[in-house]
């Protein structure tokens, strides 16, 4: 049941900026910043600031469009420079979403917004690489707002993947049909417009103090996406299908991301309208759905855990149920716990799916890491059924994902491309398989790069910090090119892991806290 009309007037504007109550870097530094005074133990079993300076330039890999000059992912070159001619409409840019040469919009809305969660909850414990995550979402929301320019139209994919996928060939000699696929009233996307609009939303928040034009051109074109998407409701793979299925279908329908883009909308405007629409629908929405996988599929754990910090921070009572929802989807992840649902790996890796599973390792421990951040600030605990959880705990399980994935595991390996002595040598993605551009000036061609796909040769050209599907159940890995379930980065394993790395870096003494924003 939609909320009444949405009447957005330039009073939504002045309510969105009127207050600026977060700085550029994520948070102030201050006495009551629950980072600011924790004990900084000096031996860390990993570096974790080196991973994160990897985790981000893996983006710079996974660039489209015409790169800058101060790319550092020199094997890479210019790729896609005619996206959206055929259709008269600007689509240069924005990302390549794992091991292919396709643009998907879904994912790449979703990895905005979660690399700008990143920003908003531990940017200010980055450092030098605060500027380089700016730009990585930056390249984003360019795409994001051409391809919703024109209103009530988002343009979701370029790029035919059917077509993509019988080729093994490298982005910038990619000749497959660059075809453009939209939504609009007539076929609608609701789950793809609200993650659009979240991502707007939520990279505004970024860019509020360094760049507040960027800032506010980007949360005007999010409420009118958002309105779009509410306004005409659907799942944008029923009219796309053939096209967008089964790569990225929207499984779990467009109501998650309904609740959580108006939960991010409520967060960049402060508008009393999006409180009201959380209040009046968020049941209708599976607020309270016992479904706790996070991914770019199903937003509704995200949008728990950011509904929950307007209670426990801000102290919205209204929000109070959002606490009780995200308490128990921590539940559902402590081993023993009553309510315990979740399953790992004998070496104790959080395992959901078989396809691409680091994706739900990197989440959570994102999730876990920033719940913990409100519960602390809250001088609060999570009660499982009588097991008291607290955000010390939260962190131990946080930090033991993250440290099985950059190496603490059965095989010793770092499932984290050029981080540590053993990571995977053979990762599921045709421009870091084949020669690059330097090595090898001339095309090639569509097929031709099979016989390298399916050879046992190392890649050639490391992309560095691209974090791959992982290992199976019984903590196997076989580092099989072809094997694109275990084998395959992708943008959005990456984007979470920005910020728990961020976290972890500090914590471990490797990172010390920004005493004001650097220039945007």
């Amino acid at each position: 049941m939609a909320c009444a009309n949405f009447s957005f007037t330039l009073l939504v504007l002045c309510s969105c900026f009127a207050t600026s109550f977060i700085a550029c870097h994520g948070f102030p530094v201050h006495h009551n910043n629950p980072f600011h005074h924790r004990h900084h133990p000096r031996f860390a079993s990993h570096n974790y600031r080196d991973a994160l300076t990897k985790s981000i330039l893996f983006f710079e890999g996974q660039r489209s469009g015409k790169l800058p000059s101060s790319q550092r992912m020199t094997w890479r070159r210019d790729s896609g420079l005619t996206d959206g001619s055929t259709v008269h409409v600007d689509l240069v840019g924005g990302y390549y979403d794992a091991g292919d040469n396709v643009k998907f919009g879904f994912p790449m809305a979703f990895t905005t917004t979660m690399l700008s969660w990143s920003v908003l909850e531990f940017g200010g414990l980055m450092k030098g690489e605060l500027q380089n995550a700016r730009e990585a979402i930056r390249w984003a929301t360019d795409y994001l707002l051409k391809a919703t320019a024109h209103t009530d139209t988002i343009y979701v994919q370029v790029g035919n993947a059917n077509k993509d996928h019988a080729c093994w060939e490298r982005p910038e000699d990619m000749d497959t049909p660059r075809s453009v696929f939209k939504v609009d009233k007539h076929s609608p996307g609701s789950d793809v417009a609200a993650e659009t609009a979240a991502a707007l939303a939520a990279a505004s928040l970024v860019f509020r103090r360094c760049d507040p034009t960027y800032a506010k051109l980007m949360v005007r074109r999010a409420i009118r996406v958002f309105q779009f998407a509410d306004k005409y409701r659907g799942a944008y793979s029923n009219g796309l299908k053939r096209f967008v299925c089964p790569f990225y279908c929207s499984y779990s329908g467009y109501e998650d991301e309904l609740l959580w883009g108006a939960a991010w909308l409520h967060k960049a405007t402060k508008n009393p309208t999006y409180l009201n629409y959380i209040q009046v629908n968020g049941q209708t929405l599976g607020a309270a759905q016992f479904d706790n996988t996070f991914g770019w599929d199903n937003k509704h754990v995200g949008a728990r855990i950011l509904l929950s910090k307007a209670f426990l921070v801000q102290k919205l009572q209204s929000l109070h149920d959002y606490k009780g929802h995200a308490d128990n989807f921590i539940c559902s992840l402590i081993p023993g716990a009553p309510f315990s649902s979740a399953q790992y790996t004998p070496g104790g890796l959080l395992f959901k799916m078989s396809d691409s599973n680091m994706q739900y390792v990197t989440s959570t421990s994102f999730l876990l890491l920033t719940y913990a951040k409100y519960l602390t600030s809250a001088r609060t605990v999570v009660n499982c059924g009588g097991t008291v959880v607290t955000p010390k705990r939260l962190r131990t399980i946080a930090k033991k994902q993250v440290d099985y994935l950059l190496g603490d595991n059965p095989l010793k390996m770092s499932y984290m491309v050029g981080y540590g002595p053993r990571y995977p040598q053979r990762i599921h993605h045709r421009g870091s398989s084949l020669p690059s551009i330097t090595t090898h000036p001339g095309k090639i061609q569509c097929t031709s790069g099979f016989s390298v796909m399916n050879s046992q040769s190392p890649n050639p050209n490391v992309l560095v910090g691209a974090i791959v599907g992982g290992p199976d159940e019984h903590d196997r890995f076989p580092d099989e090119r072809s094997d694109y379930e275990q084998s395959e980065p992708a943008t959005y394993i990456n984007a979470p892991l920005v910020g728990a790395l961020a976290y972890l870096a500090h914590s471990s003494g490797q990172l010390e806290v920004l005493a004001a924003s650097p220039i945007c």
